[in-house]
């Protein structure tokens, strides 16, 4: 395999980077009291189908648009300041979508919000997003062709909070995504 980091390659693609399953393991830390908590789970990036028109012949037929689903689930661990300590299960859904280059994507919440950028080269690792009265800003690392992570600094009159998350690939890519650079 040939890998090629975002900045190394202009052909990066994030979509068959992503794509597949990762574990997840992030620390929650509330700076404003000094409590924090954990989560660990499964995120599996796949791919979507909608439909499209078959030129000439009107009829539908299923396709992949280029977006991502988000997937999360796991659990979490919280202890708080005052009160009983909290072990539950938590998920969370996204839909990401090509943007102006093949190593952005665009996040989306469930209901079709926007939500924020996300990519690994200089120029798209970093983005924000208002959440009122607060904001959150996100920053991606990529580690290697099986690891990346990335942080949640949010600030604001309602919070104070650190979230770092660190994704590893469980198993390969899926068939026919091959690794971003190689040769397939």
């Amino acid at each position: 395999m040939n890998f090629q980091a975002p900045d190394a390659s202009p052909v990066f693609d994030l979509r068959a980077y992503l794509l597949g399953s990762w574990s997840v393991d992030r620390t929650l830390l509330d700076r404003a009291t000094g409590t924090g908590g954990t989560f660990t789970g499964v995120l599996r990036y796949s791919g979507t189908d909608g439909p499209a028109i078959e030129i000439g012949t009107g009829a539908d037929s299923p396709r992949d648009d280029g977006a991502l689903s988000f997937h999360e689930e796991g659990t979490i661990s919280w202890t708080p300041v005052h009160g009983k300590p909290f072990t539950g299960p938590a998920s969370r859904d996204y839909l990401l979508r090509p943007a102006d280059s093949p190593d952005v994507l665009e996040m989306y919440f469930p209901d079709g919000r926007p939500f924020h950028r996300m990519g690994f080269a200089e120029r798209s690792s970093h983005d924000q997003h208002w959440c009122d009265p607060d904001t959150y800003r996100v920053s991606y690392t990529m580690i290697g062709p099986d690891e990346f992570r990335y942080s949640w600094d949010v600030t604001g009159p309602a919070k104070d909070q650190l979230i770092e998350t660190v994704l590893r690939r469980l198993g390969p890519p899926p068939a026919g995504h091959g690794q971003p650079g190689s040769q397939e």
